[in-house]
């Protein structure tokens, strides 16, 4: 194929760090008595993809915003430290997949994470030096297409695809311009695409 670049989501494509999350945010609403909420996993799986304004509205809605900011920061800043350390549930074969594509594509993730998680998945899991950049909402403040476009735009890129879980995924493709690969694996429920992977090592059989 002649891409020359393959963009990815995080959480639902490269790895599922959920479960870390919850133990993290649960030590944070603890503190507070008023957020009579306990967050589950399949909460936060509920939550992927979305910007953390809108995390923290749905998970928080009888919360005032200034309380559910301070919420979602204070969550998210022991979260990125937890994760640094912990890591999260790497999706199968995903470095040797990482591996082999990287010798053929420059790889890059734009997620709508805080800013400091991408870097968290680099740090607990060594996999920085298979991608060129990366970018997020939590940085630019852009959505996520608006980030994909910086990405292109400062790398060059002619040719890129995005690969991701759920409908904001794929909107976030088709606001770039560019094509989208489902992740059929991950926490969302798509029904447009340019192409599927039912596993992460899938990327090597359509790629390659």
């Amino acid at each position: 194929m002649n891409f020359d670049g393959i963009i990815f989501d995080l959480d639902g494509t490269l790895w599922d760090s959920a479960e870390g999350i919850c133990g993290t945010w649960e030590q944070v609403i603890g503190k507070y008595p008023e957020v009579d909420r306990k967050i589950t996993v399949d909460d936060l799986h509920s939550c992927m993809g979305l910007a953390l304004d809108e995390i923290g509205l749905k998970l928080f809605p009888k919360l005032s915003e200034d309380m559910r900011k301070k919420l979602m920061k204070e969550c998210c800043d022991l979260e990125n430290e937890y994760l640094s350390v912990h890591g999260g549930v790497l999706y199968p074969e995903l470095e040797d997949t990482l591996k082999k594509l990287s010798e053929k594509y420059r790889l890059f993730i734009v997620s709508n994470c805080q800013d400091g998680y991408i870097e968290s998945f680099f740090t607990a899991h060594g996999l920085e030096k298979y991608f060129d950049d990366i970018e997020c909402l939590g940085k630019t403040g852009l959505s996520k297409g608006e980030n994909n476009k910086l990405i292109i735009s400062r790398n060059n890129l002619k040719n890129a695809v995005y690969v991701g879980d759920t409908a904001g995924d794929r909107q976030s493709a088709v606001d770039a311009g560019i094509p989208f690969v489902y992740a059929s694996y991950g926490f969302g429920n798509v029904q447009e695409y340019d192409y599927i992977i039912d596993s992460i090592s899938d990327m090597k059989k359509i790629f390659l």
